[in-house]
């Protein structure tokens, strides 16, 4: 599975020294060499976050971190996640130093609030009380920390920083999506709800001196395990030719247009030397789909580990 993860690996990568080749949506470059990262997000990103405070969360256990740790961390990954894996190409740091940066992201976090899905009436167990505001206020308080008397010094730390914010967004569909809830009538009205608590995520992040923002989309859901099983159909036309579920890949670029658009309208309103990118996880994903045994994938429509009672692992993070 480790190869599984290198096409998104580079494609960051590929953001971060060339973003030309990704969707660029301001007027500033993005150089390599920045001094620190800070990330927020879910599992895709938490190296052990959600694990802190749920102890006895199942990322604590076997065949979570088996194939790289060695032993179980609480990050939702055999191996290793996408942050590792960049922090060595920023400005020298190695994967074990980060106290020039730091990770605020938490898995099966949402871009709406806690309050937001209990006003649903969604059962809100897995849901964690730590959302993406929640997550902009940490890294506030960090901030602070690094720069506590000087304004200049905070202003420096920002400008010489990167921000991955996200993936997020998610989860906010996913968890009324396992809920059985109605998707025309509950979750696709939310696009532009959690698409505005990411432009409110972002406008704070500028606001206090961030310089360059990368933001990725969300992931062509309808190849994913979890939504194959949960959604799978007898109609042949529901899929398309990767065995992929049309409407639900549909869903998820409505998500990134949007996504995309709200980007566009931050550009053309904030000062050059601000760049904030689009990450396109959806087209990484999709190659994987695509070529699977070009990058040591074989069985792309399953997941990785399979309960004792051979019914596929739908939980979502």
């Amino acid at each position: 599975m480790a190869s599984s993860t290198m096409p998104i690996v580079l494609s960051l990568l590929l953001v971060l020294c060339f973003p030309y080749t990704i969707v660029v949506v301001s007027a500033g470059q993005a150089p390599c060499g920045y001094k620190r990262l800070f990330s927020l997000g879910d599992s895709i990103t938490d190296t052990g976050n959600l694990a802190r405070v749920t102890p006895n969360i199942s990322t604590m256990a076997f065949p979570y971190g088996e194939t790289f740790f060695h032993r179980p961390t609480g990050r939702f990954c055999d191996g290793r996640l996408i942050l590792p894996l960049l922090t060595p190409f920023l400005a020298g740091k190695t994967a074990e130093d980060f106290r020039q940066g730091a990770n605020f992201a938490v898995a099966s976090a949402t871009a709406l609030s806690l309050q937001y899905f209990k006003d649903m009436g969604l059962d809100v167990k897995k849901i964690p009380p730590f959302s993406l505001d929640v997550q902009v206020e940490w890294f506030k308080r960090v901030l602070h920390m690094l720069g506590p008397t000087e304004q200049a010094e905070r202003k420096e730390i920002m400008s010489n920083s990167l921000f991955l914010l996200g993936e997020i967004g998610g989860n906010d569909y996913n968890h009324p999506f396992f809920q059985n809830r109605s998707f025309s009538a509950e979750i696709k009205p939310l696009v532009p709800k959690v698409i505005a608590k990411i432009e409110n995520a972002i406008k704070e992040l500028i606001s206090i001196g961030a310089k360059t923002i990368i933001v990725p989309g969300n992931f062509p859901i309808g190849c994913m395990a979890r939504y194959l099983t949960k959604f799978k159909s007898n109609n042949p036309s529901d899929y398309d030719g990767t065995g992929c579920i049309r409407w639900l890949n549909d869903f998820a670029e409505e998500h990134n247009r949007a996504l995309r658009l709200m980007l566009e309208r931050i550009a053309l309103k904030e000062d050059p030397s601000v760049t904030v990118i689009y990450g396109d996880y959806y087209s990484a994903v999709l190659e994987l789909i695509n070529s699977p045994r070009k990058h040591g994938m074989y069985h792309h429509h399953v997941t990785c580990h399979v309960l004792p009672s051979s019914v596929w692992d739908i939980s979502y993070h």
